[in-house]
């Protein structure tokens, strides 16, 4: 008869999601999803940056997507790094703005692309996930930017 075990990853669980409304207020709760995560997992310095990033996928989503939910996701590919996405029923790719200085809006790829390390969409048959890597293979936290 076969044995069942159970292996324990090296990162921890393996990630946390969270199905919301398609809605503004759901960037709270994604927010909280994120801060929650990065926290259980030791990773507190990537926390607040992807708070930022979370927001502003959850904002894409919200804005361009269609249907009323989306799936916000955190995972833990590696000891040092933390993938948040959106999943979302829309195969429309987010566009990166450009804004002008009284424009309200079009600056939150250009945001996402600063803070993270990584950065991409994934195609679905129903829709797609953006998605926002943080963190690198040096010490916990640290997110390798590009020079400005």
């Amino acid at each position: 008869m076969p044995r069942l075990t159970t292996r324990v990853r090296p990162t921890g669980p393996p990630g946390y999601s969270e199905t919301l409304p398609r809605e503004p207020e759901s960037a709270v709760l994604a927010r909280r999803l994120v801060r929650t995560s990065c926290c259980a997992w030791g990773l507190h310095t990537l926390a607040a940056d992807g708070a930022v990033i979370i927001t502003e996928l959850v904002a894409n989503s919200v804005r361009h997507a269609r249907r009323e939910s989306i799936r916000v996701t955190v995972e833990r590919p590696a000891e040092c790094r933390v993938r948040l996405g959106v999943v979302d029923f829309s195969k429309a790719r987010p566009v990166r703005g450009t804004a002008g200085p009284e424009d309200e809006a079009g600056r939150g790829l250009v945001l996402v692309e600063a803070l993270a390390a990584e950065w991409g969409t994934e195609l679905l048959p129903w829709g797609k996930r953006v998605w926002a890597e943080l963190g690198g293979a040096g010490t916990p936290g640290e997110t390798p930017r590009p020079a400005m």
